[in-house]
């Protein structure tokens, strides 16, 4: 097995386990990029975005992975929006 199939082999497997566990819900985007991972998306909390890297880190073991994982902030705001 070449190297490209096998990062996407693990890619798949990683969407899998994903799939099963709690983060199966964010709609995390997992692409293969030649020589590299690229993991992104949006996550409800910080602890989210821990267990996910935690996981990817796992499962891409020895793979460079670029990671563009933005934390929503759905906290009410602590000042008023100013228009112009």
């Amino acid at each position: 097995m070449n190297d490209q199939a096998h990062a996407d082999y693990r890619i798949a497997h990683l969407k899998e386990r994903l799939a099963a566990e709690e983060l199966g819900e964010l709609g995390i985007r997992i692409e293969n990029r030649g020589s590299s991972v690229m993991v992104a998306g949006t996550v409800p909390t910080a602890h989210c975005r821990e267990e996910l890297l935690r996981t990817v880190h796992e499962e891409m073991a020895g793979l460079t992975v670029h990671f563009d994982i933005v934390v929503a902030d759905s906290s009410a705001p602590d000042h008023p929006e100013e228009l112009a």
